[in-house]
């Protein structure tokens, strides 16, 4: 049986990372090819952990959220059990894999909050085991745009949600190929409408599925 093809999306919040995964998902659909859309942190045990202190539900010592290197700790932990759990299943089964963030949301994530010039490479060792996909979508979207669009979402405010910090996470993400040069991750402008953004990942997808079957 041929291997699906395994995709992730990334960008700052509000780059529309969640929209793009459905929006991939309903392509995938209308060609006749089986596809499944999960995320990072995932629904397993660890991930709902995760979910818990991103929303502040979960604090450490003094009412703050944990620091960046247990994040990064935590995120790593949740990647490998999401991987056994759901992601590698899918994909040996011929199944195409949609995942909304992946390590790359950890390295500028936690290297930002961490503030520290070795903290990517320490995230990337404890990731070292973690699936490389066979396309990133990396959406690009004006700061000012992403938190516009944040501040229309329904729910609570999120412990990345400042904007500062955001800008941050963005000025970070424009150094993803550097960071990861044997990956294929391709920027897409993503201050656009909806429908011109799923058209540009989905002739990234066809351009994956044309040079043939994963190994």
């Amino acid at each position: 049986m041929t291997r699906g093809h395994f995709v992730v999306l990334e960008g700052i919040d509000g780059a529309g990372t969640t929209t793009q995964a459905a929006e991939l998902r309903r392509a995938f659909s209308a060609r006749g090819l089986p596809a499944h859309v999960t995320a990072q942190p995932s629904g397993g045990p660890i991930g709902t952990i995760i979910r818990q202190v991103l929303s502040g539900r979960i604090v450490s010592r003094g009412a703050q959220p944990p620091g960046w290197a247990t994040m990064s700790l935590l995120f790593a932990a949740d990647r490998m059990d999401h991987q056994d759990a759901e992601i590698g299943p899918n994909l040996r089964e011929g199944v195409n894999v949609v995942c909304d963030r992946y390590v790359y949301s950890s390295a500028i994530y936690q290297s930002a909050s961490a503030g520290r010039e070795d903290a990517v490479d320490w995230i990337l060792e404890i990731n070292r085991y973690a699936r490389v996909p066979d396309l990133v979508l990396l959406l690009e979207v004006d700061v000012e745009i992403a938190i516009g669009r944040r501040q229309q979402r329904l729910g609570a405010r999120e412990i990345y949600d400042d904007p500062e910090f955001q800008r941050s996470l963005a000025a970070g993400y424009r150094r993803l190929p550097e960071i990861f040069p044997d990956t294929n991750i391709v920027p897409v402008d993503g201050n656009r409408p909806i429908d011109e953004i799923a058209e540009a990942c989905w002739a990234e997808v066809e351009r994956l599925r044309a040079r043939g079957a994963p190994v």
